[in-house]
């Protein structure tokens, strides 16, 4: 073993700055002892079972005994299996997504062995990203003492190729992602003509095209009305970057040819906020909004009828088609949700993020900065909340007044290439606020009680410790968030045994108003006010406050609670209060609008109904696939979230490699584009184990939306959790293109064929639809993206191909892609052969597509024996 670095304990020291961290008393170290893990198999004797293995060589000059060792690692909560063979050591689970593999009696590994460990468990893995991560070793002395920590760096995740590593199990029916797969899939879509394209993404609601072309340079001033300042600067950046050169800029009366910017008395389908009317003439281009927000938008459309090629290559002017556009979006809440607390994402990140949804007119933007693996928000006057909670390092056990590993995060806090530790300064938030507001996008902040909350529950109960040392038991009490005597048991969605709080004790909500009140003082310096909160709400586990004696005393002064389960909605009725006294709208998750009843099933609790609350709606395909129209019909404003549509981490296929979650199926492009809001079941096509649902015997059941209750949906939210996402490239290759789709759905008028009532007139017009938005992704968005903003990393969809009687057939999911190809087992690239008809090959060729911008997506592997998929084991 070498020793790798060294780190003092500073654990609950004060910061210099926003990058200081934390970390244990150990030598941290790299080791010879390298590690293998194989799945085996999602087909075992149990239901949706697992089983996996890990390989363990020594290549150590030390025997690892029975006592010396343990394997610490993070892996996709599962529950483990008893094994029903012995095996040399155990998986353990511990806690969240932390495990550990433990020696068993009389295990030896001497310098130069190998040994194989067999383990199972439940759900189906099918993903790298599933695999443990973050592995490091812990040594401990002849008393159990820990000695030192070592990070493992010699570790192999063994492919996933055989049809029972690729399948979920016997339920699993979505296709597998093979070439042959994607060509059979892809010979729905066809090559549409540049003049079909869509000028513009999200569409408006009228675009009316007049012959001729403006010459877009600086010879155009930016003429702009007194309150418009911020967009004409904003534009005038916008059109340095496209054109690299300085537009002038000034207040006025417009006089002469210039780009206009005015608001006035604009209404476009009954809207005036955000909308507006867009004209290129001869005279040059007016922008005339009902507001700021609609300037700033129409701004949007003006850059983006720029074509491709004036974003890849700079030039002086532009060419802009005579257009007029009169447009105002659809919703008015149109969101991202981004969380990182799982991952952390630099401010930067944040930044270019809140560019990208301005491009494509999303107007919220909800930050999750709270959550069990992470605090990312400094608070003045709770410095523990950043100096312990907003970082990750191995710990002792689950009592240590820190934050375990998670998703791969390692035993070292803030180590390089590592996203479990960091946080955002007061200035930087605040830095994000203004960035936000100047692109006319709201950011909501989500403090998510009483689950989710173990961060704050660690830095707690260290705030606690640090003030009871010193004497200060009365301050120590201030914030503390737990029941210490609280025995109950349970484990939460995320594995989770001690993440919910205590409702019963007045300290909990001092916290959590001590919160907001500081949240709204950043607001306050950023020259904004905060109106709104996401109090979470959601994923309260079975059994919480079951054996807390402040709870059962709770219980016993208000006999109307009944079960410790209805505690969840005393707690947000009592949050309630308190929050609306700072004049506060309170969003949640769908389970604050809900009430269990004596059967376990939710119903709309009408306490909250008629705008006191409004809950996120994200379950379509499981137990409740109509709860977004059984609340809004009950009187509930609703932000639909469904997760067949908007879930953007979970995976764009089953592809192995391709990263994400899939508990609620995949998600692609023209999932977030194929969503009818107010008849959300006819475009849920499959169950999340990829089951086609029958429209004609599942959905009449369901309660439809009721025309009178359309009013109270108020928009569309895409979810971004980072479970998987590790860094800015993984954040905006999940992003994109799903975002277009969703930005299309957010934005624009109701597509003809959302109201077709004839199922196979429908799905020919969304074909049509689909036809031409694929189109315009791959001849027009996606190469813009690899310049706009400095660049993005979006993702291209992988060629479909067969092999036939020695002719290689291929296509792509966006027509208008090129696909170059080899057949000597080499990656292809730009200059590789050009696929453009059926060519002879012989063996095994590799694919790949690219756009204008020379971009490419992963690669297609085709082979003469391939078929169409592959059929499950039995």
């Amino acid at each position: 073993m070498r020793t790798f670095f060294y780190l003092p304990f500073l654990l609950l020291a004060s910061l210099l700055s926003g990058c200081k961290y934390a970390a244990s008393t150990q030598t941290v170290q790299t080791t010879d002892i390298a590690v293998s893990w194989e799945l085996i198999s999602n087909f075992t004797d149990v239901e949706n079972g697992f089983e996996a293995r890990f390989t363990l060589s020594n290549n150590s000059d030390v025997t690892l005994t029975e006592k010396n060792w343990a394997l610490f690692f993070n892996m996709a909560p599962r529950p483990i299996l008893p094994s029903k063979t012995p095996q040399p050591a155990t998986v353990q689970h511990i806690n969240g997504d932390w495990y550990k593999l433990v020696p068993n009696q009389s295990f030896s590994l001497k310098p130069g062995a190998s040994v194989e460990i067999r383990y199972a468990g439940t759900e189906g893995v099918i993903k790298e990203t599933d695999a443990p991560l973050g592995l490091y070793l812990v040594f401990y002395d002849q008393q159990g003492k820990e000695e030192s920590v070592a990070q493992v760096t010699k570790y192999t995740i063994q492919p996933f190729t055989r049809p029972e590593q690729m399948r979920r199990g016997k339920a699993d029916q979505e296709p597998l992602q093979t070439a042959a797969q994607r060509y059979q899939d892809n010979l729905a879509m066809s090559l549409v003509s540049a003049e079909k394209l869509l000028p513009v993404i999200p569409s408006p609601v009228s675009l009316k095209r007049e012959l001729g072309f403006l010459t877009l340079d600086n010879k155009l001033p930016i003429i702009y009305q007194a309150g418009l300042e911020t967009e004409a600067r904003f534009l005038s950046q916008k059109l340095r970057a496209l054109t690299g050169t300085d537009f002038p800029v000034k207040n006025g009366p417009s006089t002469g040819r210039g780009i206009v910017l005015t608001t006035g008395p604009v209404q476009v389908n009954g809207v005036k906020h955000e909308a507006y009317q867009l004209g290129v003439s001869a005279n040059g281009v007016t922008i005339t909004g009902g507001d700021a927000a609609g300037v700033f938008y129409g701004i949007q459309s003006l850059l983006a009828l720029a074509p491709a090629e004036a974003y890849l290559k700079t030039s002086a002017s532009v060419k802009l088609p005579y257009i007029r556009i009169d447009d105002a979006p659809r919703f008015g809440f149109r969101g991202l949700h981004m969380d990182v607390s799982r991952n952390f994402q630099t401010k930067e990140t944040i930044l270019r993020t809140l560019d990208l949804l301005a491009f494509y007119k999303i107007n919220h933007f909800l930050f999750y900065t709270t959550e069990d693996e992470g605090w990312r928000l400094e608070i003045d006057g709770l410095p523990e909340l950043t100096q312990v909670a907003g970082q990750r390092q191995h710990t002792s056990g689950m009592g240590a007044p820190a934050l375990h590993p998670a998703y791969g995060s390692g035993p070292v806090a803030y180590d390089k290439g590592k996203h479990g530790s960091g946080f955002y300064t007061k200035a930087d938030f605040i830095e994000i606020l203004k960035y936000a507001s100047e692109r006319h996008i709201k950011v909501i902040p989500e403090l998510n009680f009483p689950g989710h909350a173990r961060a704050a529950i660690k830095a707690m109960e260290a705030r606690y410790e640090r003030l009871m040392k010193e004497g200060k038991e009365t301050e120590a009490n201030e914030y503390r968030l737990i029941d210490p005597d609280d025995k109950s048991v349970y484990l939460s969605a995320q594995g989770y045994k001690d993440n919910v709080v205590s409702v019963a004790r007045e300290s909990t909500y001092r916290f959590y108003e001590k919160v907001v009140d500081e949240l709204a003082k950043m607001y306050q310096q950023a020259g904004l006010k905060m109106d709104v909160i996401h109090a979470g709400g959601d994923e309260v586990p079975e059994g919480a406050w079951t054996q807390s004696p402040q709870a059962a005393k709770l219980m016993s002064e208000h006999p109307a609670i009944k079960d410790p389960k209805n505690l969840q909605g005393y707690f947000f009725g009592e949050l309630l209060k308190r929050l609306k006294k700072r004049n506060l709208t309170i969003h949640g998750w769908e389970e604050v609008a809900l009430n269990k009843g004596p059967d376990g099933r939710y119903n709309p609790n009408q306490a909250f109904a008629g705008g006191a609350v409004v809950p996120y709606i994200w379950n379509n395909v499981f137990d409740y696939p109509d709860l977004g129209y059984r609340l809004a019909n009950a009187g509930y404003p609703v932000v639909l979230c469904n997760v067949s549509n908007f879930y953007f981490d979970l995976a764009y296929t089953n592809d192995p490699k391709e990263p994400g979650l899939y508990w609620g199926g995949f998600v692609d492009t023209r999932n977030a584009w194929t969503f009818a809001p107010f008849n959300m079941f006819r475009t849920t096509y499959k169950t999340n184990m990829g089951r086609p649902i029958d429209q004609q015997k599942e959905i009449p059941g369901l309660e439809s939306l009721k025309p009178e209750a359309r009013k109270n949906i108020l928009g569309v939210e895409a979810q971004l959790w980072s479970e998987t996402i590790k860094g800015r490239d993984m954040i905006e290759y999940y992003l994109l293109p799903k975002l277009m789709g969703f930005a299309e759905s957010a934005w624009s008028p109701e597509r003809p064929w959302e109201t077709i009532a004839n199922r196979q007139a429908q799905e020919t017009a969304i074909k049509a639809g689909w036809t031409v938005f694929a189109n315009t992704l791959a001849q027009k968005e996606l190469p813009r993206l690899s310049q706009l903003n400095g660049g993005y990393n979006y993702r291209l969809p992988l060629p479909g191909a067969v092999i036939e009687n020695g002719m290689l057939k291929a296509n792509v999911e966006y027509p208008g892609l090129s696909i170059r190809y080899t057949t000597d087992g080499s990656e292809p690239d730009n200059r590789s052969p050009l696929y453009q008809r059926p060519v002879a090959v012989d063996g095994t060729v590799k694919l790949k597509s690219f756009d204008a911008a020379g971009r490419s997506s992963r690669t297609s592997i085709a082979s003469a024996n391939a078929s169409l998929g592959f059929s499950p084991p039995k």
